[in-house]
């Protein structure tokens, strides 16, 4: 095969280092060289020598025990508010609190906060059950169901039933001391 020389003259590797003095620049965009920046090297498919891109932390646990446990501190005048979600804030702490320790998350205060405030709850939560159960008794809501079951389906007995339950209560709720007392 026959190669035919370059139109323009122009040799095909350019002179090494700079060109003389009053000599047209380098013909081409680049000096002649390594490419100016270069590559990343390839990953390596074993042991990669990388530091792995960081993770943010997992911090959901310890926020939702700390929300439930106001909420169940705020509603512990019920059964429910005080102890039902009072157990769940410490059960979502004690999982919050696990994570800190593995080093998924980063707010074991907000964690054990939930916890303690879970725990405080339930403890308002029996306590408020106990008024219950005591004004519960005092009124005489006991004698009531009684009553109502013994009445059936007669609705004049459920409503005499009724009727005495009601002045049960407003004579316990508004017993005044006797004056000279």
């Amino acid at each position: 095969m026959t190669e035919y020389p370059d139109p323009s003259g122009k040799p095909e590797n350019p002179p090494a280092g700079p060109p003389p003095a009053g000599a047209p620049p380098y013909p081409y965009a680049y000096p002649p060289g390594p490419y100016p920046g270069g590559y990343p090297p390839p990953p390596m498919p074993y042991g990669d020598y990388y530091t792995p891109a960081p993770v943010a932390p997992r911090n959901g646990l310890g926020i939702a025990a700390l929300v439930v446990a106001i909420i169940a501190l705020v509603s512990s005048f019920s059964v429910a508010g005080g102890v039902v979600l009072g157990i769940v804030a410490v059960i979502l702490g004690f999982m919050g609190r696990g994570r800190v320790k593995r080093g998924e998350a980063n707010n074991g205060g907000v964690a054990l906060a939930g916890l303690v405030l879970g725990v405080l709850a339930i403890v308002v939560g029996l306590a408020f059950i106990a008024i219950w159960v005591g004004l519960f008794k005092e009124v005489g809501a006991g004698d009531y169901f009684d009553c109502l079951q013994q009445a059936g389906q007669d609705r004049a007995k459920v409503q005499e039933c009724s009727d005495q339950f009601r002045q049960s209560v407003e004579d316990k709720l508004t017993e005044t001391r006797a004056p000279g007392r």
